[in-house]
């Protein structure tokens, strides 16, 4: 097969001594190949945006159910502080005091982790289309 000017592909298939149907051609299976590559390049990103909202919201609920619970044993203390005037009361208030920093905290970290994955937009998708379509006008002209 005989090449021309360095170009490693043989003269039949360079665009040049291709005819307008070969292009065409060409050029919508390019197009259609680039366009499932975005689409999958797309939903791979909002999968993977999705699970790290998914796991930032387990833990914000995680985080509330014992700000909940805390909220119980501070009602459990003061129930045992009404009921006797001993030491039982004091222990439910600490466990209380316990719950509630943890629940806290974890509700803190949980939000933080959904903030920073929303929005599921594929950001980085959208930004290789754009230079798709830059790169298409550019060749266009």
């Amino acid at each position: 097969m005989t090449t021309h000017s360095g170009d490693p592909r043989p003269v039949a298939d360079q665009p040049a001594n291709l005819s307008t149907v070969e292009l065409t051609e060409r050029l919508t299976a390019q197009v259609s190949t680039l366009v499932r590559t975005e689409v999958t390049h797309a939903l791979d990103e909002v999968k993977s945006k999705g699970t790290r909202i998914g796991v930032g919201v387990g833990i914000s609920g995680a985080g509330a159910l014992l700000l909940y619970l805390g909220v119980a044993t501070l009602i459990a203390a003061g129930v045992l502080g009404l009921a006797t005037v001993v030491d039982p009361w004091l222990a439910a208030l600490i466990v209380a005091v316990v719950v509630f920093a943890v629940g806290g905290i974890l509700t803190a970290i949980g939000a933080s982790k959904a903030k920073n994955a929303a929005p599921p937009v594929p950001e980085h998708t959208i930004d290789s289309v754009r230079d798709d379509v830059a790169a298409a006008k550019g060749a266009v002209r």
